[in-house]
C-alpha cells in the first residue's frame, strides 16, 4: 500500500509540473484568442445580463429609422406606408385637406411620428419625393434626391467633427429607400436604370412592383425575371448586397431575399372579413386580395425585410458603409483643401447658403 501511496504522489508532482512547464497561453494580440463557455466557469458570471441591459436602454432612448419612398404619383406610395405600420404615418394621411396635385419640380416633404409597440418606442419619418417621374422631361430629376440624402450625411458628419459633440446625435440619414417600379411587365425604364444605379452607390434601395395584382401570377414572374436581368446587366447594386453578408447564416436568409428581389406588393387600410376572420385586402369584382397572404402578393416579404429581420441591419449599412463612404470622401477632400472642411459642392457647382454659414 505504502508503495503505491508513493507511486501515486510522484504521479501528481510530475503532472503539476507538467502543468507549470506548459501553462494556459496568455491571450496577446498576435495570439488566436481562446474560448471559455459555461462548463467551464466555476460559478455563474451574469455575462447574458447584458442583453438585459441593452434592451433596457433601448426602450428607454427608442431608436430612429428614416424611409424614403420614391416613384410617380398614382403607385400607393403613401397606402404602402400605411399598411407597413399599420398606421396612417404617409404625408398624405397626415396633411388636412390634401389635394392630388403634380408638382412641376421634384421636392422632399418628411414627416415624423413616434410608434411604441409593447413599450418599444421609434421615431420614424417618411419621406417623399412628389414630383419625381411626373413630368414629360425627367432628365436629371434624382438630382434633388442625391442632394437630400448627401446633405443629411453631412450634417451628421458636421455633428460628429464639434468639440461638444451632443451625447445622441440626430440621425437623419436615409436608412432605406423604396423605390416603385409600375407594373408595365416589360423591362425597367431609362429613369428606373439611372435613379437606382445613382442612388445605390449611397444609399440602400429595396425596389418594388407597385401594385402588382393588375398582373398575372405569370406575369408577374416574368416580369419579376426581366427586372433582375436588367439590374445585373446594369450593376446597380440593391440590399441585400452579397459582400455584406458576415456569415454563412446571414448569406442563406439573404439568398432567398434577394430571389424574391422586386417584391410585388399590394397596398391597402381596408379590412375585409374572410372566412370569420378580419384581413386586410382589396375588394375587386372576382374576390378580396389579401395583402398578408403570401400566396396573393408579397408584402409580407417586404414587411419582415424592412421591419422584423433587417431593420437594424438597414441602420448598420447605413452607418459602416454608405456614410462611412462619405466622411471618408468629405476628409480627404478637406485635408486636401485645408484643415477644415469647406461647405459641400452639390453636382452643379452651386453651394448652398446653409451649407456655407455652417462651414466649420
Amino acid at each position: 500500500m505504502e508503495e503505491e501511496m508513493e507511486v501515486m504522489e510522484e504521479r501528481e508532482v510530475e503532472e503539476r509540473v507538467v502543468e507549470i512547464e506548459h501553462p494556459l497561453p496568455c491571450l496577446s494580440e498576435s495570439d488566436t484568442q481562446g474560448i471559455i463557455k459555461g462548463r467551464d466557469l466555476f460559478g455563474y458570471v451574469g455575462i447574458e445580463a447584458v442583453l438585459d441591459q441593452m434592451r433596457r436602454k433601448t426602450m428607454k432612448a427608442g431608436f430612429e429609422f428614416n424611409i424614403m419612398v420614391v416613384g410617380q404619383s398614382g403607385l400607393g406610395k403613401s397606402t404602402l406606408v400605411n399598411t407597413l405600420f399599420k398606421s396612417k404615418v404617409s404625408r398624405k394621411s397626415c396633411t388636412p385637406n390634401y389635394e392630388e396635385k403634380i408638382s412641376k419640380t421634384v421636392h422632399l416633404q418628411s414627416v415624423s411620428h413616434v410608434i411604441e409597440e409593447k413599450g418599444v418606442k421609434m421615431k420614424l419619418t417618411v419621406i417623399d419625393t412628389p414630383g419625381f417621374g411626373d413630368q414629360i422631361n425627367n432628365e436629371n430629376c434624382w438630382e434633388p434626391i442625391v442632394k437630400y440624402v448627401n446633405e443629411q450625411y453631412e450634417k451628421y458628419l458636421k455633428e460628429e467633427l464639434h468639440v461638444n459633440r451632443k451625447r445622441r446625435i440626430p440621425d437623419t440619414r436615409i436608412h432605406c429607400c423604396v423605390y416603385f417600379l409600375p407594373a408595365t411587365g416589360h423591362w425597367l425604364r431609362p429613369i428606373d436604370v439611372e435613379f437606382m444605379r445613382r442612388l445605390g452607390k449611397i444609399v440602400s434601395i429595396v425596389p418594388v412592383i407597385a401594385k402588382a395584382d393588375t398582373l398575372t401570377l405569370e406575369e408577374r414572374l416574368e416580369f419579376k425575371q426581366r427586372i433582375r436581368q436588367d439590374l445585373q446587366a446594369n450593376g446597380i447594386r440593391v440590399y441585400p448586397q452579397k459582400e455584406y453578408d458576415e456569415d454563412a447564416e446571414d448569406r442563406i436568409l439573404n439568398d432567398k431575399i434577394r430571389e424574391n428581389i422586386p417584391f410585388a406588393v399590394v397596398g391597402t387600410d381596408k379590412e375585409h372579413q374572410v372566412n370569420g376572420n378580419k384581413v386586410l385586402g382589396r375588394k375587386t369584382k372576382w374576390g378580396i386580395i389579401e395583402v398578408e397572404n403570401v400566396a396573393h402578393c408579397e408584402f409580407a416579404h417586404l414587411r419582415d425585410l424592412l421591419i422584423r429581420s433587417h431593420l437594424q441591419d438597414l441602420k448598420d449599412v447605413t452607418h459602416n458603409i454608405h456614410y462611412e463612404a462619405y466622411r471618408v470622401k468629405r476628409l480627404n477632400e478637406s485635408n486636401a483643401n485645408g484643415l477644415a472642411l469647406s461647405p459641400l459642392t452639390l453636382e452643379n457647382g452651386t453651394l448652398e447658403k446653409s451649407d456655407a454659414e455652417s462651414h466649420l
